[in-house]
Parts: C-alpha cells; sequence; structure tokens
C-alpha cells in the first residue's frame, strides 16, 4: 500500500535506500514513525498515533530540519483530512513560511481546497484528474485511483467541498472497509446512514446500523 507519505513525495523516504551511504538514523528512524502513525490513525488508535508522530517530529526536528519537520505536519494534516478531520494545516504552514517548498506547497493548497489556479502538475499524479475535472464531474475520478488512500482523501475532499453524491459515499466506505481503516469507515458509514434516514430507507438504515456498531465495538470495546 502506497500512503501519503508517498503521495506527497516525502523526502525522508525517497532519501533511503537510493544507494550510497546508509541514510542518518534521523531519516530512517523519522520514516518509520510516521508510517507507524499512518497506521495506527487509521486504524482509531489515536494516543499511539499520536506518540509516534511525536516521535518522528523530536527525529526530524532533532536535526535542525525545518522543511523536513514542516512535511511531517502536512503528511499528518493530509491523513486526517483524509478521514474527515477538519484539520487547517496550521503547523505545517508556520514552518513552511520560514523554508517553502513548491510540491509541498501545492499539496497544501489541495488538501486544505484551496484548488482555484492550483498548478496540478505539482501534485502527485493520482490527484491530477480530480483537479483537473469540473466540479459535477469529480466524483466520477475516484474509480480510476489506485491507490486506497488517496481514492479516500480524494473523496473526502469532495465531501468537504459538498461536490460529494451517493457514489462518493460508497467509494470512500468500501475503501476504508477494504483496508481496515477503522477510523474513516466509521465517519463514512454514519454519513451513509445519515443520507439513508433523509431517504426514508429504513432498510438501508438498518443495515448500516448494523455494520456501524461492529465497527464501535472494535474501536471502543467494552470494558471487561
Amino acid at each position: 500500500m502506497k500512503s501519503l507519505l508517498a503521495l506527497a513525495g516525502l523526502v525522508l523516504l525517497t532519501a533511503c535506500g537510493s544507494g550510497g551511504p546508509p541514510p542518518p538514523d534521523w531519516k530512517t528512524d523519522s520514516a518509520d514513525l510516521i508510517m507507524r502513525y499512518q497506521k495506527y490513525a487509521l486504524l482509531g488508535q489515536n494516543t499511539l498515533a499520536e506518540r509516534y508522530f511525536q516521535q518522528a517530529v523530536a527525529a526530524t526536528g532533532g536535526a535542525g530540519r525545518v522543511a523536513g519537520t514542516a512535511h511531517l505536519w502536512l503528511v499528518r494534516c493530509g491523513i486526517r483530512r483524509a478521514m474527515l478531520i477538519d484539520d487547517a494545516c496550521t503547523e505545517y504552514a508556520e514552518l513552511a513560511r520560514i523554508e517553502p517548498n513548491a510540491a509541498d506547497q501545492a499539496y497544501y493548497r489541495f488538501v486544505t481546497l484551496d484548488w482555484e489556479g492550483l498548478d496540478a502538475s505539482l501534485l502527485p499524479p493520482q490527484h491530477h484528474d480530480l483537479l483537473r475535472a469540473p466540479a459535477g464531474k469529480r466524483p466520477e475520478t475516484l474509480a480510476r485511483i489506485d491507490d486506497p488512500l488517496a481514492r479516500l482523501l480524494d473523496a473526502s475532499l469532495l465531501v468537504m467541498r459538498q461536490e460529494a453524491d451517493a457514489t462518493t459515499l460508497a467509494v470512500a466506505t468500501e475503501t476504508a472497509s477494504s483496508q481496515g481503516w477503522r477510523q474513516p469507515l466509521l465517519t463514512f458509514l454514519k454519513l451513509q446512514q445519515k443520507q439513508a434516514v433523509a431517504q426514508g430507507n429504513t432498510a438501508e438504515q438498518d443495515r448500516l446500523d448494523r455494520r456501524i456498531r461492529l465497527v464501535e465495538t472494535s474501536l471502543f470495546p467494552p470494558p471487561r
């Protein structure tokens, strides 16, 4: 599975395994820790996820790498927005003013919905079709995205832009379900349930309620 790290072009990961001398410990440590953050954030294990993230920031920041630390915050923001958490990427923006990076700035604008005049070529290829499509056609681009996390992010951004349709919610729900990503799965199941209530579809409400209870039991197991 590709990660948002790869989608955003994380320099820490691309520096590893490139031949020549082995990368310094802070690079490999930070790359490993941010991958762990991504895994546990999507699983809904938030305390553990945040611990790994802060350790990644400590590794990169401890090396005095402003751009690298900013990038970690951008990755975190992208993952959170893929889970429909309205993160403003404030920490990234503050650090990026010190050492700006064109590709990261484009990605920041993309995930914070500032799409007017945004050059799609600066984004990872998975997001080109979404940005270039007219508003009414954007949900159709989701089916062409192979990477599940990129697909989930694009679906979430459409929801935030109020351009999502029923298919958008279905694609996001199935993507999260197939990967076992409990945190975004619960969010999208509840959005589908709200839609079923608005339509008066009681059979669909019951089906979704059962799925929601299964996920909630996994996320919040009863005390023993």
